[in-house]
């Protein structure tokens, strides 16, 4: 009697990211022309960590050949973590064998991989085990330049999200405060931020410390308010990358919050609203210099999620799941999949693990580097060339209602704890010149004359 054939299956965890369907689709039109069964386990680990093998769909040519246009899972999606128990490992791995299931792709983050990771070393060769990174934060352990897919669209719809807030901001005279998703690392809202030109841009890999203090993210959203309202206007749109929560304090957290946390240890940040908390502690800074303004604060995350894929995001993933097919067909197994220079490149479980964590890495952004240079000099915050320029600092002191000193005295310490100016003092950014404000001043006198102010940022001019 022959053997049943074998099957592949196809499993997603964590949240979504635009793309989910296209892998789903490239890989299993890639295996079923070799006359591959694809079985979808639905809900992640979910059901076949507890032994329950009922909840799976069979996917074909037939009903995956159009899904790669829509965002969301055909196959559902949960973030439960197998990793915690022994038997929930045991139970994956033993309702994958009962399933006939000999070769496994999972789409997901790092802690999807690192499931991934251990479900290949338990099941020691009878399941194949490929993995292929799905994110919108963009921060799994690819080379440099190489986006997780989901990122571009999660960038791409938060842009156009924050082009409406910042005319809405400047026709209605007000602040918005965007806490957007990136649970470690903050390449989403600096992409965002970036793209879009906002005022100001915060993310948890620009300060020094392990624990960032909530004054301190505070002081800087009130010193880039009074740095504008100097200039004239009252509006300004600052992106928050969402990490920032996990930096603070443990202590100040708890205070403002009942922390929970979800099936892989990780802050429910989603469940932190960060910025009403900002929003509420920066109104009562201002109130200290007697300054009111209307602040709004809004997340975005979960509107860009399940957006239907870009262009970019539907051609990347196809590459991704027919590439993650072909490694698992032809052998392959404990690896992660990337395409560098047009090249199927397998990135080995082994080989991006973190040997203090044991955990995978998660990629940061570099906060030395010329692109995160490039942002900060675009944006309106205060800067070390305001506190050497007497006139600009006797501005910010009169907004304030204080005297030069005292402003000094309750501001100069954002300049000294600034990591920017730290890199710069160690040599490992270069400017080509000094700060100065020269490039304003030309663009002010003029704005003065037309009654308007420009909304050109902090850009220092570089002779």
């Amino acid at each position: 009697m022959s053997a049943t054939p074998k099957k592949l299956g196809i499993l997603v965890g964590g949240g979504p990211a635009p793309g989910i369907n296209s892998v789903i689709s490239a890989a299993t039109i890639r295996a079923e022309v070799d006359g591959i069964e694809v079985v979808g386990i639905k809900d992640g680990f979910k059901w076949i960590m507890q032994g329950d093998i009922s909840h799976v769909k069979e996917l074909t040519i037939d009903n995956v050949s159009r899904i790669h246009f829509r965002g969301g899972s055909y196959i559902g999606i949960a973030r439960n973590n197998p990793t915690k128990e022994k038997k929930h490992l045991e139970n994956t791995v033993t309702s994958l064998l009962r399933l006939n299931i000999d070769k496994l792709i999972t789409i997901g983050g790092d802690d999807t991989v690192y499931s991934a990771l251990k479900v290949d070393e338990l099941a020691a060769g009878r399941i194949k085990v490929v993995h292929v990174p799905k994110t919108i934060d963009n921060d799994l352990d690819l080379p440099h330049g190489i986006p997780t897919f989901g990122f571009q669209t999660a960038r791409h719809i938060g842009v156009e999200v924050v082009k409406n807030l910042m005319v809405d901001a400047q026709t209605t005279s007000r602040w918005y405060f965007v806490v957007s998703m990136g649970r470690k690392a903050g390449h989403l809202a600096l992409g965002i931020g970036k793209a879009t030109g906002a005022t100001l841009t915060l993310i948890p890999e620009e300060f020094p410390d392990s624990v960032s203090k909530l004054p301190h993210i505070v002081d800087i959203l009130v010193g880039a308010i009074i740095k504008r309202l100097s200039y004239g206007r009252t509006d300004g749109v600052a992106i928050l990358a969402e990490g920032l929560v996990e930096h603070l304090d443990p202590s100040e957290l708890q205070s403002l919050v009942e922390v929970e946390r979800d099936a892989h240890d990780n802050i429910r940040i989603a469940e932190v609203n960060f910025g009403e908390i900002l929003k509420y502690k920066v109104q009562q800074r201002l109130k200290d210099f007697g300054i009111k303004t209307t602040i709004v604060a809004k997340n975005i995350g979960y509107e860009l999620r399940c957006a239907d894929p870009i262009p970019f995001d539907m051609e990347y993933t196809r590459d991704l799941g027919y590439s993650a097919a072909q490694f698992i067909l032809t052998g392959g197994s404990g690896a992660m999949v990337s395409i560098q220079n047009g090249h199927f490149v397998p990135l080995y479980f082994k080989d991006i693990l973190d040997p203090k964590t044991n955990r995978t890495r998660v990629r940061m952004v570099d906060p030395s580097s010329e692109s995160f240079y490039i942002a900060r000099r675009y944006m309106l915050r205060l800067s070390n060339a305001d506190f050497k320029d007497p006139h600009e600092l006797a501005k910010y002191a009169a907004t304030c209602g204080i005297s030069l000193e005292e402003f000094r005295k309750q501001f100069f310490y954002l300049i000294e704890n600034d990591l920017l100016y730290r890199r710069l003092k160690e040599g490992k950014i270069k400017l080509a010149s000094d700060e100065t404000h020269e490039a304003r001043k030309p663009l002010l006198k003029e704005n003065k004359k037309k009654g308007r102010d420009d909304d050109n940022h902090d850009i220092i001019k570089e002779h």
